[in-house]
């Protein structure tokens, strides 16, 4: 969940502000694990190409540069000590060690997949890089798909608020936006949380519970 003080208001003033660093920023700093609207960030940028105030490939650069580094930091972020955060977490929440084992196990057959189509979902755009650290995936393997996909999203962001915001105001572009994403997370939920549901009811009748 983002900010909540970092409303759109705010958003484009710091943008008409600082310009292109606050746009760099504020993907990186998403990408980090902050809760900072990055989605918004790059919408921001790309209505203000669209309107000439900044450069469309400045924006576009940022947005990719952003994400690209604020990825791979967060890849080594996991990689040095997300392990052991992650144990610490399911300790608290009482998930027991194989648990969390076969969850790395399954991260690490789709991690590639997890990294490249995680940009365009709010919560894995900051989960996916230290969970594929965590999951130890090889590094040049992580950031050919890391590039790949801060350039996609990087891409469909900007380029969607330089034309999109020709022809609607930017309020209504980003409420587009949030709403297709929120149905995108409800989706993605259901695709992760459905297979474990009936995996554990197999476990729990294979047991004779």
């Amino acid at each position: 969940m983002s900010l909540e003080f970092i409303s759109l208001e705010n958003i484009q003033e710091i943008a008409h502000h600082y310009g292109y660093w606050a746009i760099f920023v504020g993907i990186l700093l998403e990408n980090l694990g902050i809760p900072i609207p990055g989605e918004t960030v790059t919408l921001v940028g790309g209505f203000l190409a669209g309107s000439n105030e900044l450069s469309y490939w400045f924006v576009l650069t940022d947005a990719i540069a952003g994400a690209t580094i604020g990825g791979i930091c967060g890849y080594w972020i996991g990689r040095i000590g997300g392990w052991s955060l992650l144990m610490r977490l399911g300790q608290l929440l009482r998930i027991p060690e194989p648990k969390i084992l076969s969850i790395k196990d399954k991260f690490t057959e789709n991690g590639t997949k997890a990294v490249f189509f995680g940009r365009f979902f709010a919560l894995l755009r900051i989960f996916a890089a230290p969970l594929a650290g965590i999951a130890e995936i090889p590094f040049w393997k992580f950031f050919l798909v890391n590039l790949a996909g801060a350039t996609a999203w990087g891409s469909a962001m900007v380029s969607l608020a330089y034309f999109a915001g020709k022809i609607v105001s930017l309020e209504q572009l980003v409420t587009w936006v949030s709403q297709f994403a929120l149905v995108a997370v409800l989706i993605l939920v259901a695709v992760i949380a459905i297979p474990l549901w009936l995996e554990s009811r197999q476990e729990k009748v294979g047991s004779g519970e």
